[in-house]
């Protein structure tokens, strides 16, 4: 089920909400998870049981590994089953095709399987169990009794399928106390409001355009032609995300929680550096807690810190998919953070704050390229066409393009940074009382969200593309 349907808009959201307000608080948590569990099994009914196990497995885990905490060798063993287990389960899922893909394509066997379709979330909910598994053995969390609370932490239906990745220790009180009241409704309804709109009005027809594009073979496209889809994937792909991110923050606060947000204007960076402290936030936060720290960080020399940073990009481009496409993505953005840190980052300080963006802008769109190509071949005859190498600089294609979606680009340029936001706020300061205010503010998200809905009802292009993931 997707938040941006008309299923969850109109029947699921608004009876789970009223059920929710309704029951006595001892019981809110319980029909939260029922729901979740529902939501879940909404699209794949079998893999509901995954999760479950999935729940028992980490819950059971963690009670262990507490139970041997002045027994560290033993604490270690314990931890060590746990973590090996999850990543073999996410890594059956995930990545066994694309393991004997490369071993007949290197050895020239041919080993047969059958491609199982990826549980929606795994990778998100198994890195949350992992956080809890790890934060446990570390002292850092203590573990959760109420088997109920734990299985609402991992099913959670507002971040369980494509996040934020939300650390057990952040959320632990929440489970057990938190306050809902008619402020924190509507700043979760505008939140909500304000991440469909990203995808329905803006994702989705940017994601149409590239969809478009990217059946062409990249060789016949322009180098105007090829940017405008590299354009079009960086819009449709920080739209569908940050979208679903502010629906799930919204969500959470109608339900009483509060979550870390998970995007900060990313688009605005003027280093690569500061792009990945704003992009998928809590994505870049679990890989440096659990990964990079324990590996020593950048408390070290300086080649074992580039083989930390190194070690951390390829595992977050594995993390992505399962193709060397998107291990390529990972090595390159490995790549310049290494050179940025010990190259030339002193020297992009000094530089204007324009020249600091188009730099970053670029270095991030010719990323993009390597992650939507369905092969590493496609992905360089796609730049090649981005400088002129497919069918020379412009064509009418292209041109129409612009002249189509001129006013999508605009919007969606000005939504990349806090200008729209702003606007919007500015407009409702402009009436003068609170009840005023609140009116305004009704009517303007009122107009946004019949807007989004206009948008889905007359669209059939509405995925979300870190499903996938």
């Amino acid at each position: 089920m997707l938040f941006s349907s008309i299923t969850f808009l109109f029947m699921f959201l608004p009876v789970v909400l009223a059920v929710y307000y309704i029951v006595p608080y001892k019981i809110k948590n319980i029909v939260l998870l029922l729901a979740s569990l529902f939501f879940y099994a909404w699209g794949e009914p079998v893999y509901v049981i995954l999760m479950i196990l999935s729940i028992l497995f980490n819950y059971f885990c963690g009670r262990d590994i507490h139970s041997y905490a002045e027994d560290p060798q033993r604490a270690k063993l314990s931890v060590a089953f746990a973590v090996v287990m999850n990543l073999l389960i996410l890594g059956f899922f995930k990545y066994y095709g694309f393991l004997l893909e490369t071993v007949n394509a290197v050895f020239s066997t041919d080993f047969s399987y059958r491609e199982l379709p990826l549980p929606i979330g795994i990778s998100f909910y198994t890195f949350q169990a992992l956080s809890y598994i790890l934060d446990i053995y570390r002292k850092k969390a203590e573990p959760q009794k109420n088997i109920l609370y734990f299985a609402l932490y991992i099913s959670m239906f507002p971040q369980l399928i494509a996040g934020p990745i939300i650390r057990y220790a952040d959320i632990e009180d929440q489970l057990r106390r938190r306050r809902i009241n008619m402020t924190k409704i509507g700043q979760g309804a505008m939140l909500f409001i304000t991440g469909l709109a990203k995808k329905a009005v803006i994702a989705n027809t940017a994601g149409a355009v590239f969809e478009g594009i990217s059946e062409s073979p990249a060789g016949s496209l322009s180098a105007l032609t090829a940017w405008i889809g590299v354009f079009s994937y960086a819009f449709q792909i920080y739209y569908d995300f940050s979208g679903y991110s502010d629906m799930a923050l919204g969500l959470g606060k109608m339900f009483g929680f509060e979550f870390q947000k998970n995007f900060d204007y990313p688009y605005v960076s003027k280093s690569v550096t500061e792009f990945w402290r704003r992009w998928h936030i809590s994505l870049s936060s679990w890989f440096r807690e659990y990964v990079y720290i324990p590996l020593g960080g950048n408390r070290c020399s300086v080649s074992r810190n580039i083989f930390n940073l190194m070690v951390v990009w390829t595992l977050t481009g594995m993390w992505h998919g399962a193709a060397w496409n998107f291990v390529a993505w990972g090595v390159y953005y490995g790549v310049i953070l290494v050179m940025e840190k010990y190259v030339w980052g002193a020297s992009l300080d000094e530089m204007p704050a324009a020249v600091r963006h188009i730099y970053t802008g670029v270095i991030v769109l010719v990323g993009w390229v390597f992650f939507f190509s369905p092969s590493l071949g496609y992905s360089l005859r796609y730049l090649l066409a981005m400088i002129g190498g497919g069918a020379g600089i412009a064509d009418a294609h292209g041109v129409f393009l612009l002249y189509t979606h001129w006013l999508l680009y605009l919007l969606a340029v000005a939504g990349a940074s806090s200008f729209g936001i702003r606007v919007i706020r500015s407009v409702i300061r402009m009436f003068r009382g609170r009840a005023v205010r609140t009116a305004a503010a009704s009517v303007i998200y009122m107009g946004i969200f019949l807007t989004a809905v206009a948008f889905l009802v007359t669209d059939t292009f509405n995925p979300f593309l870190y499903f996938r993931f």
